[in-house]
């Protein structure tokens, strides 16, 4: 059935409408359903602490259509054979966005080094949430006050921003990759109440977009269009009343 969606939707002459930059969006994400007190087959600890499954969805363009879907166990990590995923969807993508460029948007659970290099090879551009594990963000903290990169934006927040090449090693060769980095520092909360500790926040994106053309803070600001994507969820789980998956066990 999923190879049917992309010839669906361009024998219905479906309007794919792209980002700003040009791009048609490519969102990917794991999505929990919850089927507690069943004994469905697959269904398991979801990470989010109930029992169920754990399906993974691709959609495209601003409209969000539906391009991939797939039902995992709950227990299943998110990075397990998403590469297969990507091999599956990246061509029904192409095939609906035309002469438009990909961006692909993931979320932390696919910060893996194996997906820069799939996407790089596919010649789509990709914006990955980085997961800072094991950053330290007191680190963070005094490279920021080194460099002069703090900004207040109100009474008890500054920001530092740091948009930089980085390299890794994968496969036995190095690559190279931007990597946009914000840290946010609170000392005071929204109501203006002092906090005893000041409190540190570290995030941060991979990108195969070029600074010239998208700066940091449009990055940002570009990922944070990717929450929309959880509405599509959203929509299998009321729209189609698809949460408790039928079963005839």
């Amino acid at each position: 059935m999923d190879d049917c969606l992309a010839p669906m939707l361009a024998n219905l002459c479906a309007t794919v409408t792209p980002m700003r930059t040009g791009h048609v969006a490519l969102h990917a994400d794991v999505f929990c359903l919850d089927n507690s007190k069943t004994h469905k087959a697959g269904v398991a600890r979801t990470y989010h602490g109930y029992d169920g499954y754990a399906p993974i969805g691709a959609y495209l363009g601003e409209e969000g259509w539906c391009v991939g879907l797939e039902l995992r166990p709950g227990d299943q990590h998110s990075q397990k054979d998403f590469p297969f995923f990507l091999d599956r969807v990246l061509p029904r993508a192409r095939q609906l966005a035309g002469d438009r460029k990909l961006l692909v948007t993931l979320d932390g659970a696919h910060d893996a080094a194996a997906n820069r290099e799939q996407l790089s090879k596919e010649q789509v551009d990709y914006l990955i949430k980085w997961n800072p594990r094991g950053e330290s963000p007191e680190a963070w903290k005094e490279r920021a006050e080194t460099e002069g990169r703090f900004e207040e934006v109100r009474p008890g927040k500054q920001v530092a921003l740091f948009d930089e090449l980085i390299e890794w090693i994968f496969d036995g060769r190095t690559h190279q990759g931007r990597r946009v980095v914000r840290l946010i520092e609170r000392t005071e909360d929204r109501q203006g109440q002092p906090l005893l500790f000041p409190e540190l926040t570290v995030e941060g994106w991979w990108t195969s977009l070029d600074a010239g053309t998208v700066d940091a803070q449009a990055l940002i600001t570009l990922y944070q269009q990717r929450g929309t994507s959880e509405q599509y969820h959203s929509e299998f789980k009321t729209d189609l009343d698809l949460a408790s998956v039928s079963s005839t066990s």
